[in-house]
C-alpha cells in the first residue's frame, strides 16, 4: 500500500487529512511534538479501524534531525515513501512593530524550515525509489493577502509558495508532483488563538470575529472545516492530479480569487 507521512496531525487539519488519507488506502506516518502524544495514539487508533497501519513518529519539524529520524523510521517500517505532506505550522499574532526577534525566527523555522525540510528529505527519497511520488505543504490565503495583524505567518506563507513552485519545477522530472493548500476559514485551535487576540485587543466577545468573518468575508458565507481541506489534499495526491504541480490552491469558500 502507498505511505503518506502528515506532519502535525494530532489535531485540527492534519488530524483530518491523516484520517482522509488512510480512508483512501494509504498506510499513514503521523508526526507531532511529544506533548501530543496522547492525541496521536487516539489517532492511530482511529486509523488502525480503518484497516491501515499506523506510525507515530514525534518530533520537531524544525529540527533536521528530527525530520531525518521520521524519514528513516517510515523507510524502516514500511519500506518506501510516496507521499509527504508537510503540514505542521504555527501562528504569533503580532505585527510589525509588537513583534519580537525570537517569535519572528520561530514563526519561520516551523513554517518554512520545516516545509523546506520535509519537501527535500521527502524528494530525496523519492528520487531513489525511482517511482515519483507527491509533495503537499501547508500555505495559507495569507500566502495571497497577508494580515497585517499576523505579521511572521503571512511572510511564512508566502515563502512556502515560493518554495513549492521552485520544488515543483525541479522535482517534476523525476515525476514528483509538488503542490500547496491554502486554506481560509477553518476552526480550528490555530483559529482560536486569532479570536482570542482580536478580543484582547478590541474587547468584543469571544467568536464575534469568527462570526463576524464568516457572514462578510467568503462568497459562499460559509466556514471551511479540516475535511474540506483534507478533500483537497486527497485529490492532489490522486491519480486525477497527475498534471498538477507547482499550485498553491485556495480552499476558502471564494475569500481570494487566484
Amino acid at each position: 500500500m502507498p505511505v503518506a507521512i502528515v506532519t502535525g496531525s494530532s489535531q485540527g487539519i492534519g488530524r483530518a487529512i491523516a484520517l482522509r488519507l488512510a480512508d483512501d488506502g494509504n498506510d499513514i506516518v503521523i508526526n507531532d511534538m511529544e506533548s501530543q502524544r496522547e492525541n496521536l495514539n487516539t489517532l492511530a487508533t482511529e486509523i488502525e479501524q480503518k484497516k491501515r497501519r499506523a506510525l507515530i513518529v514525534v518530533g520537531d519539524v524544525s529540527r533536521e534531525q528530527d525530520v531525518d529520524h521520521l524519514l528513516e523510521q517510515t523507510i524502516s517500517t514500511f519500506g518506501e515513501l510516496n507521499i509527504m505532506i508537510a503540514n505542521a505550522g504555527i501562528i504569533v499574532m503580532k505585527d510589525l512593530q509588537s513583534i519580537t526577534v525570537e517569535e519572528f525566527d520561530r514563526v519561520q523555522a516551523v513554517n518554512v524550515r520545516g516545509v523546506f525540510l520535509c519537501y527535500q528529505k521527502a524528494a530525496k527519497q523519492m528520487i531513489k525509489q525511482g517511482k515519483g511520488g507527491r509533495i503537499v505543504g501547508a500555505c495559507s490565503i495569507s500566502g495571497y493577502r497577508p494580515e497585517p495583524s499576523a505579521l511572521a505567518y503571512g511572510v511564512s506563507k508566502w515563502a512556502v509558495r515560493g518554495l513549492t513552485q521552485a520544488s515543483a519545477i525541479e522535482l517534476g522530472p523525476h515525476g514528483i508532483n509538488v503542490n500547496a493548500y491554502c486554506p481560509g476559514m477553518v476552526k480550528t485551535s490555530m483559529w482560536d488563538q486569532i479570536d482570542e487576540s482580536i478580543t484582547d485587543k478590541y474587547g468584543v466577545p469571544r467568536g464575534t470575529a469568527w462570526q463576524r468573518g464568516v457572514q462578510e468575508r467568503p462568497a459562499m458565507k460559509k466556514p471551511s472545516t479540516p475535511e474540506d481541506i483534507a478533500g483537497c489534499v486527497s485529490f492532489l495526491v490522486g491519480k486525477d492530479s497527475h498534471l498538477i504541480t507547482g499550485q498553491s490552491v485556495i480552499i476558502d469558500g471564494g475569500i481570494h480569487f487566484s
